[in-house]
């Protein structure tokens, strides 16, 4: 801590205590009046002590919001893959499959195993290659089944001990790991700290997946005290009905968005999907010696490289469990309300080799495109060539390069050896680390009217940096178009997003924002077309789930206060890479 202070009121000084602070870490509102003290004594700074304790007390009280809202936060957008086999170790498949999940979560990795005696566990944080970086460890993690993470922590802290899986060691114990976010987590957190809970149970975290793992392993415990109470029930023989039971249970209480894989300690794996089936969770299969094998994963892409094959996706409200034996139970735990898939699955955040929902991602892309041309081709634009911007626009501009019989090109070179933009701590900065991102090509653009085309604009304020950077190289003309609607409303079902405020589409006409943008035209695709084009490749399902597009939440209950905190503490005080809601 510095102990003197600079001409220029003091600010140094004060990023010094604050630097303190945060290595001391008081954890009560008491804690850190008592911090205030300590560090007014040892002050022999010139700033007047008066201003020298509003600054510390301006950091109390944001200390005190941060800590109550904090309680709100969620890990959403993540990876998460289960390997039952039924001899030598997993650890090699589950590795694999979360290489083919890395884009869902690049923060942290996890992977836990079990030889059916005991749990091996190892998390960190960091991309997978990086977490297991070395075969020692590797071998460590031994054990025919197990259960692997990614994480991309859009609130709350990115540290290793909110990295998944989370654990329980009562009843039985379980290991959770969880894609999605639940809506009413501040209440079950309240029943769990509670007497109503079995337990009153401590949480170590502010991770919503530590909340859903409490409160399955809760049910659980209330059915095995129920087995008890019947002479005829033995609780050792029944331990999967118990299971079961709690699924029962616990997906009455759970609200919101949430794909789980679980080890049970004499139990085996298990997985289950929230009743609307928002986020992904698919099931393969494999042929061994000793009989089949499985695995559940949230996109089918993670088989292909381990010998997998998808055999369905795990219905709304289904719960599986593979037994120690390798058996497959399954059972309904909900009553699957209606399917609602969450479109930005398909439009960004999955790969397009993968099948969600008997749904080709790759297909439903180009239905977009195709969509897309017929709306651009009515705008009579004098276009030269179409140009995505990389990487997840490609299939929807290849298709409308087809449709409009335009040249393909790919005039902007992504640089993938830059660190993400939103991390940079100033504007200039992000900008700086934009123009290194991507790089547009004179030989593409020079002379020629170009249509960008990408998958979304959330915040726009890299678009506006590609449209510069496109006319730099000698454009004559930029047009714009996005294979998704504005976005105007958060997502709160597993994909952060910035404040309402942010969004560039936030009270402007397209018209505006194409003058925010600085294009000379630009054109959204509808919601309309985003459904159609889902019904078009699967009939049976009726609804997406759209919201940050059209405000409807599929579960309901979601209130103008609860959005107002998710903005608080999302990612919507901190700037985004290339607009967008997420880093792949």
């Amino acid at each position: 801590m510095r102990s003197t202070c600079p001409a220029a009121g003091g600010r140094m000084y004060v990023h010094g205590v604050q630097r303190a602070m945060h290595r001391q870490r008081p954890t009560t509102v008491a804690g850190m009046a008592g911090f205030r003290g300590g560090v007014s004594r040892m002050s022999s700074c010139s700033v007047r002590r008066g201003e020298f304790h509003a600054l510390v007390d301006a950091a109390v009280a944001r200390q005190r919001v941060a800590g109550s809202l904090k309680r709100n936060m969620g890990t959403k957008m993540c990876g998460i893959i289960g390997v039952h086999k039924h001899a030598g170790n997993a650890n090699v498949e589950i590795y694999e499959g979360l290489l083919m999940l890395q884009h869902r979560g690049q923060d942290s990795a996890g992977m836990v195993t079990t030889d059916g005696y005991k749990f091996h566990e190892y998390k960190a944080n960091g991309l997978v290659k990086d977490v297991f970086n070395n075969q020692e460890l590797l071998n460590t993690l031994d054990g025919s089944v197990g259960i692997g993470h990614v994480r991309y922590p859009t609130a709350g802290t990115a540290s290793a001990q909110e990295a998944q899986p989370f654990f329980v060691n009562s009843p039985l114990g379980i290991y959770l790991i969880h894609n999605g976010n639940l809506t009413n987590t501040a209440e079950l957190r309240k029943m769990l700290e509670s007497s109503t809970s079995f337990f009153n149970r401590h949480l170590r975290t502010t991770s919503d997946s530590e909340v859903l793992l409490n409160i399955f392993a809760d049910e659980i415990h209330r059915a095995h005290q129920k087995c008890l109470l019947d002479a005829a029930c033995d609780p050792n023989r029944k331990k999967m009905d118990m299971v079961f039971e709690a699924g029962e249970a616990a997906m009455r209480l759970l609200e919101g968005a949430y794909s789980c894989i679980c080890l049970v300690k004499g139990v085996g794996m298990v997985a289950f999907r929230d009743p609307h089936g928002i986020r992904p969770l698919v099931l393969g299969k494999r042929h061994g010696e000793n009989g089949e094998e499985w695995c559940v994963a949230s996109e089918d892409c993670a088989f292909g490289p381990i010998g997998f094959e998808r055999v369905r996706d795990v219905s709304p409200g289904e719960m599986i469990v593979i037994t120690e034996d390798g058996k497959l139970v399954s059972r309904e735990c909900h009553p699957p309300k209606e399917l609602s898939p969450c479109v930005f699955e398909y439009i960004y955040l999955s790969r397009p080799d993968s099948i969600l929902n008997d749904i080709s991602v790759y297909d439903y892309q180009l239905g977009l495109g195709t969509r897309l041309a017929h709306k651009i081709m009515e705008k009579n634009w004098d276009i030269d060539l179409v140009c995505p911007v990389p990487d997840g626009s490609r299939p929807a501009a290849i298709q409308i390069s087809a449709e409009m019989q335009l040249p393909y090109r790919e005039g902007l070179v992504k640089n993938r050896y830059v660190g993400r933009t939103f991390i940079m701590p100033d504007q200039r900065m992000r900008e700086m680390s934009v123009r290194r991102k991507l790089n547009a090509m004179p030989a593409v653009f020079s002379g020629k009217n170009v249509l960008l085309v990408d998958d979304s604009i959330v915040r726009g304020t890299t678009m506006s940096q590609i449209v510069n950077m496109v006319r730099r190289a000698g454009a004559a003309k930029v047009y714009l178009a996005s294979a998704s609607p504005p976005v105007r409303n958060p997502n709160v079902y597993g994909v952060d997003m910035p404040s309402r405020k942010e969004f560039v589409a936030h009270g402007l006409t397209e018209d505006e924002i194409c003058k925010v943008l600085g294009a000379d035209g630009l054109l959204y695709q509808t919601v309309e077309d985003l459904v159609q084009v889902g019904k078009e490749l699967n009939p049976t399902i009726k609804r997406f789930e759209a919201s940050c597009f059209d405000g409807d939440y599929v579960t309901g209950g979601i209130t103008e206060e609860y959005i107002e905190k998710l903005e608080k503490t999302g990612r919507g005080k901190r700037p985004m890479d290339r607009g967008r809601p997420i880093e792949v």
